[in-house]
């Protein structure tokens, strides 16, 4: 995977880069067939932004989250794309299955 991560208004610390390292780890145990994933953090006045976008085979998936804390901001934003992700992975799975990219029903 590669990690691609710029500021907007904001040098990348260190710090800052080993949190989103180790935040992003969260995603990369729940779908391992990420090729690559852009990030973007912001500061505009009091508000820090963070945004993301994650190719994976055959689509890209987007998500930002802004807050007055840069940390929460990232972590909120690992949220909204883990989410994102598992959706992604569940319909993937389900459309191997089905022709209909449905999940399957459930039989009683």
């Amino acid at each position: 995977m590669d990690l691609n991560l710029s500021g907007h208004h904001l040098e990348i610390t260190p710090a800052i880069r080993e949190h989103v390292i180790s935040k992003l780890d969260k995603i990369k145990r729940h779908f391992d067939n990420v090729i690559d994933v852009t990030v973007v953090l912001s500061v505009e006045k009091l508000k820090q932004k963070a945004e993301a976008n994650v190719h994976v085979s055959g689509k890209t998936i987007f998500a930002e989250c802004d807050d007055t804390n840069l940390y929460v901001a990232i972590d909120n934003l690992i949220e909204k794309l883990d989410r994102q992700i598992i959706k992604y992975k569940e319909k993937n799975v389900a459309r191997r299955h089905d022709e209909t990219g449905t999940p399957p029903l459930e039989q009683e």
